[in-house]
């Protein structure tokens, strides 16, 4: 898979961070820091579980549920009376998945990989090694779902702007 990642501050320093190391959804909701307001040790020990479509399960992919945590801290809903609130924010949700599967084919962790079978793969992370990096799409799915969150709040400035 081929991924085109258009880029951005948040794209850039989603890549770094998991290049040094850390998990699809630590590195996509630990870069937007800056927006959330989360300070980034709280970020990344949230976000922690969600890498490798969710504690390795293969499931969501952990750089889509980094821009659903985001997205939850900038635009969520907090009471459950509030059915307009959690329409527009299911709404949003629903976009942001679209455009990343438009972009990539899947929401799927294990289909993105495009070698494991469900409920196939360990519990024991991966050494990242330069074969791993090699191996896998993951640092280019991290900046596409860090540019398409930026893409997403560039056209909310737009219409606001309008």
């Amino acid at each position: 898979m081929e991924v085109n990642v258009k880029s951005s501050v948040h794209a850039e320093k989603a890549m770094k961070l998991f290049l040094s190391g850390y998990n699809c959804a630590q590195s996509v909701f630990a870069a937007f820091c800056d927006l959330h307001g989360m300070e980034e040790k709280e970020a990344l020990r949230l976000s922690s579980s969600f890498g490798g479509g969710m504690g390795r399960l293969r499931e969501v992919c952990g750089a889509l549920s980094g821009i659903f945590m985001t997205a939850g801290l900038l635009w969520g809903y907090d009471s459950p009376e509030d059915k307009e609130a959690k329409t527009e924010h299911y709404r949003r949700i629903q976009e942001l998945a679209k455009e990343f599967k438009s972009r990539t084919g899947s929401l799927v962790c294990r289909d993105l990989l495009g070698t494991l079978e469900q409920g196939k793969d360990s519990y024991i992370p991966s050494d990242r090694t330069e074969a791993y990096y090699q191996s896998r799409p993951c640092k280019e799915l991290v900046g596409l779902a860090a540019a398409i969150l930026d893409g997403y709040l560039e056209e909310i400035r737009k219409e606001v702007s309008d």
